[in-house]
């Protein structure tokens, strides 16, 4: 059930003309955060319930850390797995699976991990930080599905050569996969509208999305319960949850189809 717009802490005419803009544009690019996971039930690292505060992930997520004890670390990846397999694409996942399809020029650029977006149903998806379904061989650097929980293996290890497997995910001190980085940036560069959904706003590069976006002509339209860094560069700062606020602009964009 959609809240009604008297319930949402925005007016109208911003909804309406952020949808006037999808209506023109051809090139759209979204850039999602953690926010539009925990509104699925997954704990964010930065909220006041985030994993960081309880288990120091810090000190966890780190090469050093799997080096130095990778059966700890993956222990803690397979109940992170669990956590994740339990929760399901909110309406703010699917209205962005389904404007892949609407736009003839769609880019989802995304921090999380989760696999989310995928299991809405967006099947083109630029993952920054990697995908915790995906493992990636230490000998190899071949990479693989896995979506098995509970792991049979702790730690999983690669069925062709027996090496350690790890997380396909990017860890503290590790650089972001610069092929992904780059493509984003030229998304971001090069689209008409741009959206920032659930996202701190506080990670680089990723942060830098969006200014790029605006740098570059675009019109950018922030959607978070909270404000943040980019708040004041955004051409519409929309305030509340993804999964309220995303539906509504799609009614207002199918209206004119």
């Amino acid at each position: 059930m959609l809240l009604s717009l008297e319930e949402l802490t925005m007016e109208e005419h911003d909804l309406k003309a952020v949808a006037g803009l999808l209506r023109r544009a051809k090139r759209v690019a979204v850039l999602t955060g953690s926010g539009i996971s925990a509104e699925s039930g997954i704990p964010t690292f930065r909220g006041k319930d985030g994993l960081w505060r309880q288990f120091r992930a810090e000190d966890l997520a780190t090469p050093e850390a799997f080096e130095r004890d990778p059966a700890l670390v993956w222990e803690w990846y397979n109940w992170r797995r669990g956590l994740m397999s339990k929760v399901e694409p909110n309406p703010g996942h699917k209205v962005l699976a389904r404007w892949e399809r609407h736009f003839s020029q769609f880019a989802l650029i995304t921090q999380n991990i989760d696999g989310l977006h995928r299991r809405a149903g967006s099947e083109n998806i630029l993952e920054l930080h990697g995908n915790i379904w995906k493992l990636r061989c230490t000998k190899e650097d071949t990479v693989m599905d896995n979506f098995e929980y509970p792991l049979s293996e702790i730690p999983p290890r690669c069925p062709s050569c027996r090496a350690l497997l790890r997380p396909h995910v990017v860890w503290f001190g590790e650089p972001l996969d610069s092929t992904n980085l780059n493509k984003a940036f030229l998304l971001s560069s090069t689209c008409e509208v741009l959206f920032s959904v659930g996202t701190s706003a506080l990670v680089h590069p990723a942060a830098s999305l969006p200014l790029a976006a605006a740098e570059s002509g675009a019109k950018v339209v922030e959607i978070n319960p909270d404000s943040t860094p980019l708040t004041s560069y955004a051409d519409f700062s929309l305030r509340g949850k993804a999964g309220e606020i995303l539906p509504l602009i799609d009614q207002y964009l199918m209206m004119a189809h």
